[in-house]
């Protein structure tokens, strides 16, 4: 019956093409496998996690380089440019994701103030809980050379998280954790990009 007789030269080429998808589709099959292990191992788990907000973070404002006596004599202890540092401790047990600058502010009531400055966008920093982010801060101490007049003496700060609309106060303490006072001239204070520091600093 010629209907349903089907050439065997059809039936060849039939097969050999079915191979050559198959071929096709297995190549592009371990093309995907072999692919996906390379953008696995390149992500960060903790780049998903929610922003740090001020409220979830432990705040402390310490002073370096001897600074907080509070006297404001410019004697030179740390040359004309004094230190302090910013740190922010994640207190609960998720990661979050402090990414940018902090916001800081030092007033003299609702006279004058002094706020923190960075430079550039700095890296996002992932924070597990428990851990903690530091800034390194840089400013001018009242009676040094150039400090002029435009000066901010207070034993607190306003401090808030990247990109959180709600602050918190931060008492300003010494390198040994006691109540200090920072004596800060000119309209900003430097930031460095934040890092992360040990567990629980």
């Amino acid at each position: 019956m010629p209907a349903t007789t089907r050439p065997a030269g059809g039936l060849a080429a039939l097969a050999a093409g079915l191979t050559l998808m198959a071929g096709l589709t297995l190549t592009a099959c371990d093309t995907t496998t072999t692919a996906t292990p390379d953008v696995t191992t390149t992500e960060t788990p903790d780049a998903t996690a929610p922003p740090c907000r001020t409220a979830a973070l432990t705040w402390t404002l310490s002073l370096l380089d001897g600074d907080g006596d509070g006297d404001g004599d410019g004697d030179g202890r740390g040359g004309d440019r004094s230190g302090a540092r910013l740190t922010a401790v994640n207190k609960g047990s998720g990661a979050c994701l402090f990414a940018g600058y902090p916001g800081l502010e030092i007033h003299n009531g609702k006279a004058d103030g002094v706020e923190g400055a960075g430079a550039g966008r700095p890296s996002a920093v992932a924070l597990p809980g428990h851990a903690a982010v530091t800034v390194d801060l840089r400013y001018t101490r009242r009676g040094t050379p150039g400090a002029g007049t435009w000066c901010v003496r207070q034993h607190e700060a306003a401090v808030t998280a990247p990109h959180d609309t709600h602050g918190t106060v931060v008492p300003v303490t010494d390198a040994h954790g006691k109540a200090a006072v920072l004596d800060a001239c000119g309209e900003t204070i430097a930031m460095a990009p934040p890092r992360r520091a040990g567990a629980g600093a």
